[in-house]
């Protein structure tokens, strides 16, 4: 295997930073079923707007001051002009992982937590993020606004345990952050003929311009590869290098050969239109069998990014176990 230093000089790394806010609930909370990454998603968008953008500001796509603004950078990315292929309208640069809240109930002085993570390598805006959620919090979280209070964020390392306080109580705590995690997209030495992928959130993937009833390999593979290309080179070291055709062919050859997935749906109401949403995909577990040792790693960076649509608000969550 190369070293970390020689895949990222050839464009075959991925990096990001991983966040765990912790809180105390102040009153009792709860979270519905299928909806805890929207409820944080949709507060949080409106308060940091209110904190990182202008009074006069009514549109932040439009705003002169967007190429300078936290929210609209990371909130609303927009590419200047006609953009690229597929990125005029840019991912954005983070995503929440709440569905361990889905249906939750939290009584008061009861702890719980959720992760962000940051794709934005050269300005991760970790002092909105943390201005934003206490603001949150102490306006209240969940259909009945239950208060809560931020006690600490802790920034994690590839292991998802706790390597830093970077904040508590009052205080940002650390002055630099340590390190972005950064994970080899470069293929591991060990023979890999069959794995399991779980879809622990409601996951859509798109084929052809559609929706696929099945997330055969090629799809999966393909839409990961886009999206981890797309997030570096908008956000972090640059564009992929890798055989993005050779790769696809060799995925399309990988079967799928056991599938127990079930279909959800529900709707999210937009805080904004107050529009309600269709939001579901589908979840469960399938298996994969074929030479897929080249695409391990990128099934395991698709555990920090999430794969298909609206990702930011905690869909496409994935888990991946090696079989054999």
């Amino acid at each position: 295997m190369v070293s970390e230093a020689g895949a990222r000089q050839r464009g075959r790394d991925f990096s990001l930073y991983a966040f765990r806010f912790q809180f105390r609930a102040c009153e009792p909370l709860y979270f519905p079923a299928g909806k805890a990454g929207n409820i944080v998603r949709g507060a949080f968008g409106t308060i940091f707007r209110k904190l990182a953008c202008v009074p006069e500001c009514t549109d932040a796509r439009t705003c002169p001051l967007r190429f300078g603004c936290p929210y609209a950078r990371m909130f609303e990315p927009h590419a200047p002009g006609e953009g690229p292929s597929g990125l005029a309208d840019r991912p954005r640069p983070f995503v929440f992982r709440a569905a361990h809240l889905d249906g939750r109930r939290l009584t008061a002085g009861e702890s719980f937590h959720f992760d962000v993570h940051i794709f934005d390598l050269r300005d991760p805006a970790l002092a909105y993020f943390v201005l934003a959620f206490a603001q949150l919090a102490r306006e209240g979280l969940g259909p009945g606004r239950g208060r809560a209070e931020l006690m600490r964020v802790e920034q994690l390392g590839a292991d998802r345990k706790s390597e830093a306080v970077v904040f508590e109580g009052l205080n940002l705590v650390v002055q630099a952050l340590l390190p972005p995690i950064v994970i080899d997209l470069e293929p591991g030495p060990e023979l890999v003929t069959r794995v399991l992928v779980r879809f622990l959130t409601p996951t859509e993937l798109k084929a052809a311009g559609e929706l696929a009833l099945r997330p055969e390999f090629g799809v999966l593979f393909g839409r990961i590869r886009d999206r981890l290309s797309a997030l570096r080179t908008l956000y972090g070291a640059g564009p992929l290098e890798v055989d993005f055709r050779g790769m696809g062919e060799r995925a399309a050859r990988v079967s799928l050969v056991r599938s127990a997935l079930r279909w959800t749906e529900t709707t999210r109401r937009s805080s904004r239109t107050g529009q309600a949403h269709p939001f579901g995909g589908f979840m469960g577990e399938v298996e994969y069998e074929g030479e897929l040792r080249e695409f391990l790693p990128y099934l395991k960076a698709a555990q920090w990014t999430g794969v298909g649509r609206q990702t930011v608000w905690g869909k496409g969550e994935i888990g991946c176990t090696v079989l054999n």
